[in-house]
């Protein structure tokens, strides 16, 4: 049977690689589609607990990696030997960037060069890692062909870019167009084959070079809209103008204008992260792109920012920052998710800290700061409580997670600061709040 076949009567069998916060969802996408999967990655911890059923996202129930698991329709393993048994092999591995703001592409390498060792013939290998325009045909094809297997002839190879958007309840995976780009026709009709079985939609490009710059584009111009109005809030604060009460008016404009929102700095997996992809690959062109570095400097220039603010506001009630008890509420790079990953919260800590605060947060998300790449804080999650808030100094909102009783806060609160005006509706005590 071929796999066009196997595709269209759902007796493929697919392998995801990396069970993260793109990887895992895909799971149960396939699963729900008729598939049977195996899901693959490095962490055996993981493993583990997905062979129990449970399930280690927060947005993803236990209830429903149990039921997959006992269904015998997704098995996990980190057994990269087992890579000739799918017919499908979807990467999901993360591409961060390296302490010079280059793409690590470490785990991409490593996972087509087990990929390539167990390659065999029929094969559909997609990679949904975002990276910079070029990597899938530069640098995955090259390794894979070392198997001494050739693409469009003995194997397939594709681009799709992962659009997932964790905690967002109304897209998932399967509700989200799925960009598509393939090597050669071939791949891409078996890509948009597979695809099209399990999303509502499926958009073809001509290249992967088309599909990676698309993801890319995204991104970085989220990046851009973002940097423009915190570069805003810090001018509108200084002229006295509320910044929020700015954009609420400009978004009733029906054309023209979509809002986004000020903050204390970028996070996630995404946004602060693949602009630099392109400004990358861009000098190798001999190109130097001016505008995504300049919304660079400023996203990144936010943490700081929040904290000269705080140190200005806990000047006003006559006190330093060393020495002042400071409670972090949220921690997660946005609301309503346990993802901690490039969160603005870690640096704001740490220099809070290197100024001799004394630093305690808050996140009914995250009860325990897990190790980063660049960040080394080891911190429990204090009990949000009426004598714990009495007892700050100052109380940081970083993250406006839904659970909390913004009300409750400002009023057992001494100072509040808020980055994320989630204590707009707030009347009581708005003598204690201030901006950041």
């Amino acid at each position: 049977m071929s796999l066009r076949e196997l595709i269209q009567s759902r007796k493929a069998t697919v392998a995801v690689i990396g069970l993260g916060y793109v990887g895992l969802p895909l799971v149960r996408l396939f699963t729900k589609g008729g598939y049977r999967v195996i899901g693959f990655d490095v962490d055996d911890a993981k493993v583990a607990q997905l062979r129990q059923g449970k399930s280690y996202i927060g947005h993803i129930p236990s209830e429903q990696i149990r039921d997959l698991v006992q269904s015998g329709r997704f098995e996990a393993t980190s057994d990269l030997s087992r890579l000739d048994e799918p017919d499908v092999i979807v990467i999901c591995v993360p591409t961060p960037l390296n302490p010079y703001r280059e793409p690590d592409l470490s785990a991409v390498v490593s996972t087509a060069e087990a990929i390539s060792r167990r390659l065999r013939r029929g094969q559909l290998v997609i990679l949904e890692s975002t990276t910079y325009p070029g990597t899938t045909d530069d640098v995955l094809l090259p390794i894979l062909e070392r198997s001494g297997l050739k693409v469009g002839r003995d194997f397939y190879l594709a681009y799709s870019p992962e659009r997932e958007d964790p905690g967002n309840p109304k897209y998932s995976a399967g509700t989200i167009p799925k960009v598509v780009g393939g090597i050669d026709r071939e791949s891409l009709e078996l890509a948009c084959a597979l695809y099209s079985s399990v999303v509502v939609e499926v958009v073809p490009v001509s290249s992967t070079r088309a599909a990676e710059a698309c993801k890319i584009l995204e991104n970085t111009y989220r990046a851009v809209n973002i940097a423009l109005v915190n570069e805003l809030k810090v001018l509108f604060q200084r002229m006295g103008i509320d910044v929020w009460e700015v954009i609420r008016a400009a978004a009733t404009k029906p054309f023209g204008f979509q809002p986004f929102y000020p903050g204390p700095g970028l996070g996630g997996h995404c946004i602060p992260i693949d602009p630099f992809y392109l400004t990358w690959i861009a000098r190798r062109y001999g190109f130097t792109t001016r505008f995504i570095e300049l919304a660079g400097e400023v996203n990144t220039s936010m943490p700081r920012y929040v904290v000269n603010k705080v140190a200005d506001y806990l000047n006003e009630h006559a006190k330093p920052v060393k020495g002042s008890k400071i409670l972090v509420l949220g921690v997660a790079y946005k609301k309503d998710v346990d993802d901690p990953r490039e969160s603005p919260s870690f640096p704001i800590m740490e220099m809070l800290m290197e100024r001799g605060a004394i630093v305690s947060y808050n996140d009914p998300h995250i009860p325990t700061l897990p190790r980063m790449r660049h960040h080394h804080i080891q911190m429990d999650s204090v009990p949000l409580t009426e004598q714990l808030l009495r007892a700050q100094d100052c109380v940081l909102i970083l993250t406006d997670h839904s659970a909390y009783d913004w009300h409750f806060i400002v009023r057992h609160s001494r100072l509040v600061v808020d980055t994320r005006n989630a204590t707009a509706d707030v009347r009581e005590g708005r003598e204690k709040i201030r901006f950041a």
